[in-house]
């Protein structure tokens, strides 16, 4: 896409407020992701973060900007100042939608959140425990506010059958060639074991997915402080946050190039997790069942059907034969008798 991106982020804040005059507009995207992110300075008011983006439909983002601006208003203490809050137009949240010939771009502004520390790239157990009990708090928080929020349309079986959809149409047999035929199998495969677990009628509470180290801060005790980078948020059930849990848990640590097997969720560490966790908010035998759909989803959703957008090419392109070749077929070797027999005997 051959767009000047600066120049739309400009046309979206002089929609917005035209007295406020820009002094400059920085580029401070992560080179991962085809997501834009930008520091909008003013000559006499400080500066804003600008998020822009062009994959997926505008009603999804405006619908998760404002369940997100919701629930940072919505959240209590010590939560409270946790995420990033969008600008107001009036009582609604700000979106932009810039729209030229088939150029569709949507941008969104958020107030600066205060960063503290990173995790360390590995964890000691210590560090594992003390995750546990602050990312149970989180959820506990979220869940208190569920009921004041937005209503959000995406739902595990609505993605799929988009998924299925794509794979099914002219542009899918195009793409995804030889591995269509496995990837509408686990399209089915996923359909049919989230109604056998009933794993859609668990509560669904504000979920972020991509936990990566680098997406929040804690502070010197390793409390949770602050979070920005929402592109994989979405209402559902807590478990989709537990698979990048294992991830920043895991022996391995924090790595600059990655891949999404399914093993962390096999360790001893993120046992070590899930027990922290579960003292401070239970979990049941179903949420623990379903990691193996959680992370079905997590692959196919997030990997494959818009890893080409989340992803620059040549991760996408790494990641995309990796998810038929190796992370699909490993879910059936992913067994949770062990988690359960941790948590509950």
């Amino acid at each position: 896409m051959k767009l000047n991106f600066p120049e739309i982020v400009r046309a979206a804040w002089d929609n917005y407020d035209a007295s406020g005059k820009i002094l400059r507009i920085t580029d401070i995207s992560v080179r991962v992701s085809t997501n834009y992110v930008y520091k909008v300075e003013f000559e006499n008011r400080g500066f804003v973060i600008a998020k822009l983006s062009y994959f997926g439909k505008f009603e999804h983002f405006k619908e998760d900007h404002t369940i997100i601006n919701s629930l940072s208003n919505n959240l209590p203490y010590p939560y409270d100042n946790f995420l990033s809050r969008s600008l107001m137009l009036g009582t609604e949240t700000y979106v932009f939608r810039y729209r030229h010939n088939e150029n569709d771009v949507w941008v969104a502004f958020y107030r600066p959140v205060t960063i503290k520390h990173k995790l360390p790239a590995r964890l000691d157990d210590k560090i594992i425990k003390k995750l546990g009990r602050g990312f149970a708090d989180f959820h506990k928080a979220c869940y208190s506010v569920r009921n004041t929020l937005p209503p959000s349309s995406k739902t595990f079986q609505s993605d799929t059958l988009d998924l299925i959809d794509i794979l099914e149409s002219a542009d899918g047999k195009k793409r995804y060639g030889e591995h269509r035929a496995v990837l509408l199998h686990h399209c089915d495969v996923l359909l049919e074991r989230t109604e056998k677990l009933n794993s859609e009628k668990l509560h669904r509470i504000p979920v972020f997915t991509d936990w990566n180290i680098g997406n929040f801060s804690v502070t010197g005790s390793y409390k949770l402080y602050s979070r920005w980078d929402y592109d994989w948020f979405r209402m559902s059930s807590r478990m989709m946050d537990f698979y990048f849990f294992s991830r920043v848990v895991s022996d391995v640590g924090d790595r600059t190039v990655w891949t999404y097997n399914i093993e962390p969720m096999s360790e001893e560490r993120f046992i070590t997790f899930l027990k922290s966790y579960h003292k401070v908010y239970p979990l049941i035998e179903t949420e623990i069942r379903s990691l193996q759909e959680v992370y079905r989803f997590f692959i196919l959703n997030y990997v494959v059907k818009e890893g080409h957008y989340f992803f620059e090419n040549k991760y996408a392109e790494k990641l995309q034969r990796e998810a038929t070749e190796i992370y699909l077929p490993s879910i059936e070797f992913f067994q949770p008798d062990s988690l359960l027999r941790a948590l509950f005997g």
